[in-house]
């Protein structure tokens, strides 16, 4: 059943490893049905546009570290489902290979403050990173930056194919931008009004990440799941 697959996989599931797939394409809407009804909405959700102009869309589960994942094509007609067990949908990572690895930009705007040097830290971060590697990162909010740094800094990084929100003990908004590596990360106060804005230079941002400690919690809540509705 697929339940018990997913509750064995989470409790050996390492995090630095690829996760494992389970195609739920040609079950029926009411089998569909009960596998959200029993996995629930988590913290995280997302969109992925890959490169071959397919577009995932994901949601976590009430258990961190499963996500459930649709795929359409350019159309906007599904063509693949999945239930995927893994630290963050391998989606995410293929969307974002194709990425420059590094940025260019002409000289500074009028009204310019900080932004060449800021410039200078992230391509030089860029070139410096090596997966695995903790992130860079740089807390925007600390910055004095006038409009022209702004503006400057969004054109040259550009907009990436990865958005996420996660609705954790802070709300917080994840996008990956236009140079592989490259994130921004914004945290939200209950009203709307970011607290923290920052760049990360890492391949994806922890916020959004399931740890090995929450495959196995994952695994024991769904296994009480299971035995208190399907055995």
């Amino acid at each position: 059943m697929l339940i018990s697959d997913i509750v064995a996989t989470l409790a050996v599931q390492k995090a630095g490893q690829p996760g494992r797939l389970f195609d739920i394409f040609e079950f029926d809407d009411d089998d569909k049905k009960l596998i959200t009804q029993t996995l629930g909405n988590g913290e995280v959700c997302g969109v992925a546009a890959l490169p071959s102009g397919v577009l995932a869309q994901f949601q976590e589960a009430i258990m961190a570290g499963v996500w459930h994942i649709r795929f359409t094509d350019p159309a906007g007609d599904l063509i693949a489902e999945y239930i995927e067990v893994a630290p963050i949908p391998m989606a995410v990572r293929r969307a974002c290979t194709a990425l420059p690895a590094l940025i260019s930009h002409g000289s500074a705007p009028p009204g310019a403050m900080n932004v060449m040097p800021l410039m200078t830290e992230i391509g030089d971060r860029m070139v410096q990173y090596r997966d695995g590697d903790p992130a860079h990162v740089i807390i925007l909010s600390l910055f004095p930056m006038s409009i022209e740094d702004v503006n400057f800094l969004q054109v040259t990084l550009g907009a990436g194919p990865v958005q996420l929100t996660s609705r954790g003990y802070r709300p917080c908004r994840v996008a990956a931008a236009g140079a592989r590596n490259v994130w921004s990360v914004q945290f939200y106060d209950n009203m709307g009004k970011i607290v923290v804005d920052m760049l990360q230079i890492v391949d994806i941002p922890a916020v959004a990440i399931a740890t090995e400690e929450d495959f196995r919690d994952s695994a024991a809540h769904l296994r009480d799941v299971e035995e208190a509705y399907f055995k």
